[in-house]
């Protein structure tokens, strides 16, 4: 009877509010998708259809992610270089490029920054042709000078935008990291003779990556979905290639539904690498 009376007692006690229930719903609806795609014709055809697209989206994605790093990381120590000019240029950059809307620099970078570099680039081979003189320097001269906006196509340039406007917020994550580091370090270090790069490498940056890589995991997520913007420049991934779709089928609900289903299971699966690798570096957000 007492032990009755217990197993009683823990079921009108057990708390329903613990069980997640946003995450149970995800599934059962993930499940639903898949069933559907399997199952339902137009729904299949959809996905086949939209396959390329995903291929170009994870292309986007993780090479502005690998620029947007490095030359996040680059900016990131140059805030907080106590050289005026190296720490204003810095800043001018990340306050300039943060304060403008990704699309907005997409399109800027498209049409206005490629075109002008470009042209730089033709200029200088046309300099170079003048005073070159091997057969090396004439060849590398007469190539920059007939280059045109069209070697550069419409899916680089949106790399490019994204990296741009990304290496803006990972500066700002890095700058932090570096920051949040005890400045006792960079000093015991510098008295075992390290010099200055020595000591960010060896000392600083490992513990910072450490504490940044929560915020560089969130970003790369988010990386995936502005990715979207590059539909814009009518670049062929998933939002372009789902917006033809429903163009040529006028299928609405089926094709955003898998294009929905499709960014939902990259960014959740993406989100768990990050989770798993912060467990591995025992990182506690």
């Amino acid at each position: 009877m007492e032990a009755e009376a217990v197993e009683e007692t823990r079921k009108e006690s057990f708390d329903w509010s613990r069980i997640p229930w946003w995450a149970i719903i995800i599934i059962a609806l993930g499940l639903f998708l898949a069933y559907l795609i399997l199952a339902n014709p137009n729904y299949h055809d959809t996905y086949i259809y939209l396959r390329r697209g995903v291929i170009t989206t994870l292309r986007i994605t993780f090479m502005a992610y690998i620029f947007a790093v490095s030359f996040g990381l680059l900016i990131g120590l140059a805030r907080t270089s106590k050289n005026v000019i190296v720490y204003t240029l810095a800043t001018l950059y990340v306050e300039i490029v943060r304060g403008i809307p990704m699309v907005v620099l997409i399109l800027y970078v498209a049409f206005a920054l490629v075109p002008a570099g470009v042209n730089l680039v033709r200029s200088l081979g046309h300099w170079g042709l003048t005073w070159a003189s091997s057969g090396f320097l004439v060849n590398l001269f007469t190539s920059m000078s007939h280059a045109t906006s069209r070697d550069l196509p419409m899916e680089m340039r949106a790399i490019i935008a994204l990296a741009m406007g990304y290496a803006a917020f990972e500066a700002e994550v890095f700058r932090a990291g570096i920051q949040s580091i005890g400045r006792g370090q960079m000093e015991a270090a510098l008295s075992l003779g390290m010099n200055y790069f020595q000591a960010m490498r060896f000392v600083i940056l490992p513990q910072a990556v450490r504490r940044v890589l929560p915020p560089l995991g969130n970003d790369l997520v988010a990386l995936l979905k502005d990715s979207s913007l590059a539909t814009v420049l009518a670049v062929n991934e998933l939002t372009q290639m789902g917006r033809l779709r429903r163009a040529s089928t006028f299928r609405v609900m089926e094709t955003f539904n898998v294009v929905a289903f499709l960014y939902l299971s990259m960014t959740l699966f993406l989100s768990g690498i990050v989770r798993v690798l912060e467990s591995k570096m025992k990182i506690r957000g």
